[in-house]
């Protein structure tokens, strides 16, 4: 098999609940569930903000493992209104563009913090060099 790498964010959540941001084995990233937090810890108000943000995230992990937005092949998506689902596909829309990852959004009765609308995970394969 594959060597392991996880890669930290640096987020206190990782020691307290014990998961990796990413996690590279061989040519596949998985990247944990992205919020719309950013690196000085704001929250912006809005989900399509929020979405942007996670997708942000979530480019900045794949960064850390030699990786792009264009080699994710899968997001899962939730939600904790579903009625706001356009505002969230146009941010995912915009930001993978011709990638067109499978991909899967779901409404959820809330996610760890309240002001927190949006979370995104990602599953990406590099090419080969």
């Amino acid at each position: 098999m594959p060597a392991r790498r996880n890669i930290s964010s640096g987020a206190p959540w990782e020691d307290i609940v014990g998961y990796s941001r990413a996690v590279v084995i061989g040519d596949r990233i998985v990247v944990s569930g992205c919020t719309g937090i950013d690196p000085d810890g704001g929250i912006a108000p809005d989900i399509e903000l929020q979405a942007r943000q996670a997708i942000e995230n979530i480019a900045a992990a794949l960064a850390e493992a030699d990786a792009t937005l264009a080699d994710v092949v899968r997001t899962r998506i939730y939600v904790t209104d579903i009625d706001r689902w356009q505002d969230v596909a146009t941010a995912h829309a915009a930001a993978f563009g011709t990638v067109r990852p499978a991909a899967t959004m779901v409404e959820v009765s809330r996610l760890i913090d309240p002001a927190l609308l949006v979370e995104i995970e990602a599953e990406a394969v590099r090419a080969p060099d």
